[in-house]
């Protein structure tokens, strides 16, 4: 019974769909005058009460879920949540305000504002707003970038000393990163007005999980300096890295023990600490807050055991208690830190989106990521404006608050209240707090990111290219920094993408018997060859990149070798048109000399040498623009020995006759009844000789192959998009192949692509749309009809051979 249907389905009862004829159906259908510009305009412009409402919700989606916020429901689990987070926010804002060369104060700041405005816009409801280290390492590079300290070396008179100015540093470091931050918000918001949200797509995963494990990288030897008490020198661009980590082994035997000993006793710990918490997560309600116990302990030690006075270890030093006043970024500084800001935006917003998405898909919400970009530009223009730097969402913090119960962003807001009581209340008790102890909780926060180093074992099994991405980004994160490596990771991701577009796999289809499908008969046995027919498919869009290659692919699978076909028919065509003219003059020269022959001749028979023949042929082939190799191979066709003779009997009348395979060494020729018939008249010779010629060109000289092959069908039914050289080389495989009696066809053109076809004026008089067709099965079925019965009938003999034989 399935056979039977598949046969029916082959001679399905309707009409060939081709392009012309879906236009006219689609006429038919929307027979209504489209609306014009003006008309569109005006409905654009219009507001009523249900779009500004949505419109306004859109901009501030706190108005869409704050109204329907159930204190029973989600109050005590989002209170929970912001204390916990709240509480890892305190030493994680202090320690990532290192990373970027900051005082651990502003490290505070960055964890208040940001959440605040996020509040308002953003639409994740689990991610948690503030610092995150491969940002704060970013903020960090440019900040010493344009602030070193050997720009605040204070002056002893007229010389300088090696001491730096650290308040006058700090200042404009804190400029610097206010303003970067600025500048990256606007990018941010810029992007997510025009409806730019999808570039964070962009960045793969691969990249961006390559990418943070390199700047994670860059934050160890950061923090090294403050593990051991060195002081490296600072440097900029290309291999930066290489060079600070030569420059503190050059430094090793200056380690400052008592440091070290506060480093390693606090990495110890926390470490520790930290695998307790995670075999203890399903038993405990909240997590142990780590490194708030481990900063309070290590203040009480260094307070009282006076750390910085008797070991010189290093403490964070003053901290204001009270808020800062907000100042306006230095304008200035912004063509200096474009390129920065921008890999800022970037990086942050595909971080924070990744992210979102991952706990919205969780969670059963969706996540706007215009509105992302948004939310996160306003919290960084309003953050600089009061002494933050660039905030992203930490996945530390983040999963805190989604575990611990938290169900909206009310939860920021609660740790955003538990940070202004730390910077109102407790900052000064932190002034004694060593800097050793913040590096030990960056570098323990960096274990998920080194945990992604397995990705090259996974990616290795999945995808090798992915991998590629993955060690080529980290790699040039490493060597080129933060900035240059992103732009130089992106360049390569897209260039992978080309690469797979311009190699595609070719493939010649062949029909599932008794159904309309279409697969590659290399992979599936299953599909039979249709004959006559090549039904021809790229996996990739066809456009500049891989058109010469789909063209030679083209040539490959279907056997024919089109272009030495072409050639070797024009130059026959060429060789036929100057034997024409050849045999022309030859003619008149002939019947000039019978003339003259006849003249002349009184009783004996008149030969003529064949020496005198070839100095003829010789300039008739000058004439001709011959070359002597051409020459030399003309001369041999006309076989050597072609002797012209009248005869005797015959003089009178004028006949000429031509003996061809005479020896022109033999001194009598004998007469024409011993020639046993090899000979004819010079007017049936040239008829002879041209009606050989014109086989010589003909299609079946070619080669019989091309005779197996009647039409060829282009599915472009993966391509998206067609340009302008694409539609060039579709020009040329219509003629070319149209010069040789094959047609050809198109099927599963997408609208976008006809449009394009359109536009680009493939369409003339030749090149019609019934050429386009909606289906490989509606092309296979007009090439079958065309080709008449004798095509059909052979292709049914193999349906009902694949039918009886399933039966």
């Amino acid at each position: 019974m399935a056979a039977k249907r598949g046969r029916t389905n082959y001679h399905v009862d309707r009409d060939i769909l081709d392009e012309a004829s879906l236009e006219e159906l689609a006429q038919k259908l929307h027979s209504s005058k489209k609306p014009c510009l003006v008309d569109r305009l005006k409905h654009s412009c219009r507001c009523s009460l249900p779009q500004l409402k949505r419109r306004v919700v859109g901009c501030l989606p706190v108005l869409y879920w704050l109204p329907r916020y159930s204190i029973w429901d989600y109050g005590m689990g989002d209170l929970i949540a912001g204390i916990s987070v709240g509480i890892m926010q305190l030493p994680q804002g202090m320690a990532y305000a290192l990373l970027a060369s900051l005082p651990p104060v502003f490290g505070l700041y960055t964890c208040l504002y940001p959440v605040l405005i996020y509040f308002f816009f953003g639409t994740s409801r689990h991610i948690s707003i503030g610092p995150f280290a491969v940002l704060s390492i970013m903020v960090g590079s440019v900040v010493e970038q344009l602030a070193p300290d050997q720009k605040f070396l204070i002056m002893n008179g007229t010389n300088l000393t090696n001491i730096v100015d650290e308040a006058a540093r700090d200042s404009y470091r804190v400029k610097v990163a206010a303003t970067t931050t600025v500048l990256g918000g606007i990018i941010q918001v810029v992007l997510g007005l025009v409806r730019f949200g999808f570039v964070g797509t962009y960045l793969s995963e691969p990249l961006v999980r390559g990418y943070t494990s390199a700047a994670a990288c860059h934050a160890v030897v950061a923090q090294l300096k403050y593990i051991f008490g060195l002081s490296p020198r600072r440097f900029n661009g290309p291999l930066s890295l290489v060079y600070v980590l030569v420059d503190i082994c050059s430094q090793l035997h200056q380690i400052h023990v008592p440091t070290l000993v506060v480093s390693s006793v606090s990495l110890v710990t926390l470490f520790s600490a930290k695998e307790l918490n995670s075999a203890l997560a399903k038993k405990l309600p909240v997590p142990i807050p780590v490194e708030l116990i481990s900063i309070a302990v290590a203040t009480l030690l260094s307070s009282y055991t006076y750390l910085n006075q008797n070991y010189a270890i290093g403490v964070v030093g003053e901290i204001p208690s009270g808020l800062i006043p907000p100042s306006t970024p230095q304008v200035s500084l912004f063509h200096e830190v474009i390129g920065d800001a921008f890999a800022l935006a970037v990086v942050g917003y595909a971080i924070s989106v990744s992210l979102g998405k991952t706990f919205a898909i969780k969670n059963g919400y969706k996540v706007d990521t215009n509105q992302e970009l948004v939310a996160l530009g306003l919290s960084n223009i309003t953050g600089g404006f009061f002494h933050c730097y660039s905030v992203g969402c930490s996945m530390s913090r983040s999963l805190v608050q989604l575990t611990t119960g938290g169900k909206t962003q009310i939860a920021g807001v609660v740790s955003a209240l538990i940070v202004l009581i730390a910077i109102l209340k407790l900052g000064p008790l932190f002034q004694e707090l060593p800097k050793a102890v913040l590096s030990a909780i960056v570098l323990v926060n960096l274990k998920g990111m080194f945990k992604q180093f397995y990705d090259i074992i996974t990616l290795w099994k999945t995808s090798k290219v992915d991998l590629l991405v993955w060690l080529v980004t980290w790699m040039f994160t490493l060597l080129f920094h933060l900035d240059m490596g992103l732009a130089a990771s992106i360049m390569f991701a897209l260039l992978t993408v080309i690469f797979r577009t311009q190699l595609p796999k070719y493939s010649v289809l062949g029909q599932i018997p008794g159904t309309e499908i279409y697969l590659d008969m290399e992979k599936y046995k299953e599909a039979q060859e249709i004959p006559g027919v090549t039904i021809f498919r790229s996996s990739a869009t066809v456009y500049f990149a891989n058109a010469d290659l789909y063209l030679e692919a083209l040539k490959e699978k279907s056997g024919i070798n089109i272009s030495k076909m072409i050639t070797y028919k024009r130059r026959q065509e060429a060789k036929q048109r100057r034997r024409e003219k050849r045999a022309e003059r030859r003619a008149k020269r002939e019947a000039k000399r019978q003339k003259a022959a006849m003249k002349a001749a009184e009783g004996n028979t008149v030969v003529f040498s064949v020496e005198e023949e070839v100095v003829h042929w010789r300039e008739d082939d000058r004439q001709d623009g011959l070359t002597r190799e051409e020459q030399e191979q003309d001369f041999t066709m006309r076989e050597n020995g072609t002797v012209f003779v009248i005869p005797e009997l015959q003089r009178e009348h004028g006949s000429w006759e031509y003996l061809k395979g005479g020896d022109p060494e033999l001194g009598m020729l004998g007469s024409v009844s011993e020639l046993d018939g090899d000979t004819t008249t010079l007017a049936s010779s040239c008829d002879d000789t041209l009606s050989r010629d014109l086989e010589q060109i003909s299609l079946g000289s070619l080669g019989k192959w091309t005779w197996d092959i009647h039409s060829i069908i282009l599915d472009l039914s993966t391509a998206n998009f067609i340009d302008t050289v694409a539609i060039k080389t579709m020009k040329n495989i219509f003629q070319d192949f149209g010069e040789i009696d094959v047609d050809v066809y198109m099927a599963g053109c997408q609208a976008t692509v006809v449009e394009q076809l359109e536009t680009g004026d493939f369409f003339y008089d030749s090149i019609t749309k019934s050429h386009l067709f909606a289906t490989v099965h509606d092309a296979v079925l007009y090439c079958l009809r065309k080709r008449g019965a004798s095509a059909a009938s052979s292709y049914d003999c193999i349906l009902d051979t694949s039918c009886s034989t399933k039966m």
